[in-house]
């Protein structure tokens, strides 16, 4: 058997299993409204997103902490009658996009703060058909819960969203968590392992060459293949 390609080390975590507090975080964020002012340029990222939609009355993908954006363009390859729009918080790695830039004009990449952005698009009236998260920050450690998405404060806003959410990661406590947060917004889901192949991600291209299994979690209504 040859050696793995890559050198991406494993998660090391204190945390076996799925957090014992998670269900009490979740539903207190259930609970409560986030007042935390919107950034500017987000507020900006935001506007010109919109512009690019006006007029536009067909199904949108959103592709969050996008990177370099490789996956934005996949999915733009992949669902050409939709609109796809890559969100990343780093202009380093948006700007990096011209070596992934794909042929299909049907998407864009847009710098901001996905947890402002997402409350920006749940107050708009856009048709948000499927979100994908592609290997988020796992913040491994137990005390790093509340910086995961589905144990933050921007969980309700997530879900509002749509419900038909799929999230990728190396870790698949990760995405065990994910799953029963979503059970609060009564949201199903599907965890499967992905096979060796074309990585839609360079961290998914990375961690398969370190011999590393990922996982995809699968909410809500089936993914549109």
């Amino acid at each position: 058997m040859s050696a793995p390609l890559g050198n991406s080390r494993s998660i090391s975590t204190n945390q076996v299993g799925v957090h014992d507090k998670l269900d009490d975080i979740v539903k207190k964020y259930q609970q409560s409204e986030s007042r935390r002012p919107i950034s500017e340029h987000t507020q900006f990222a935001f506007a010109q997103a919109s512009d690019w939609l006006e007029g536009w009355n067909g199904p949108v993908i959103l592709d969050s902490c996008c990177g370099v954006g490789e996956s934005t363009a996949n999915l733009a390859k992949r669902f050409p009658a939709h609109k796809i729009i890559g969100i990343d918080k780093s202009a380093a790695r948006i700007d990096k996009h011209h070596a992934y830039r794909g042929s299909n004009d049907n998407y864009r990449l847009v710098r901001a703060d996905v947890n402002d952005f997402w409350r920006l698009v749940r107050r708009s009236n856009w048709q948000v058909c499927q979100h994908f998260l592609l290997y988020p920050n796992p913040y491994p450690k137990s005390s790093q819960v509340q910086k995961r998405w589905h144990a933050s404060a921007a969980m309700p806003d997530l879900m509002a969203i749509t419900s038909s959410i799929q999230v990728r990661s190396n870790w698949v406590v990760y995405l065990m968590e994910f799953a029963q947060a979503a059970r609060h917004y009564g949201v199903t889901s599907h965890l499967s392992s992905i096979a060796q192949g074309d990585a839609f991600t360079p961290f998914e291209r990375k961690y398969q060459q370190s011999g590393q299994t990922c996982w995809r979690l699968d909410c809500g209504s089936e993914e549109q293949e």
